[in-house]
């Protein structure tokens, strides 16, 4: 069995980041959910309320001598929008906000890095929260690998689908095949 590592992400709608690296060869297992919030045991409802603290995340389990994270970290800041404060598109509230929940030093120091170097790039300012990892909370069994299961869901096909499709064109080469 491989030496799994985890990482932890944040970028608005959890069921797009899920969508996306469920397609990462090297990506064991996505597990979508909540973390960095006050509350035990949010429920969904209580993120959309916004009033648990949480954000919407997916959290990982990869194999790094098939993926880095520095990869993973590339992939993630192309799914979203980096310099938008708590909100991504008509998703707004303080549970879509962009974050990296890093579990250990070196993803800390890789995430900063990451970040430093695309901040070159942008022209407006990356807000991205880097914090460590807190208790992850996986979200409700309805909301796993929610895109394979309804991609003719209204949200699923307007937003996800070509977001999806724009991820396998830029990553065609580390895809599942």
């Amino acid at each position: 069995m491989a030496n799994l590592q985890t990482a932890t992400f944040g970028g608005g709608c959890f069921w797009c980041i899920d969508a996306a690296f469920r397609r990462v060869s090297g990506v064991e297992a996505v597990t979508s959910g909540y973390a960095g919030g006050h509350t035990d045991q949010p429920t969904y409802q209580m993120i959309c309320r916004g009033d648990s603290g949480h954000a919407e995340v997916v959290q990982l389990q990869f194999d790094p001598d098939k993926v880095s994270f520095i990869t993973l970290l590339e992939m993630f800041f192309t799914l979203h929008d980096p310099t938008q404060l708590n909100r991504q598109g008509n998703d707004i509230g303080t549970q879509y906000r962009s974050v990296v929940f890093y579990h250990n030093e070196q993803q800390q120091q890789q995430t900063q890095d990451y970040i430093a170097q695309l901040q070159l790039q942008l022209h407006e300012k990356i807000v991205t929260e880097i914090s460590p990892a807190p208790i992850f909370y996986p979200a409700e069994q309805y909301h796993q690998d929610y895109f394979t299961e309804n991609p003719n869901q209204g949200y699923c096909s307007v937003m996800i689908a070509p977001k999806v499709a724009k991820f396998e064109s830029r990553f065609a080469a580390k895809l599942k095949n």
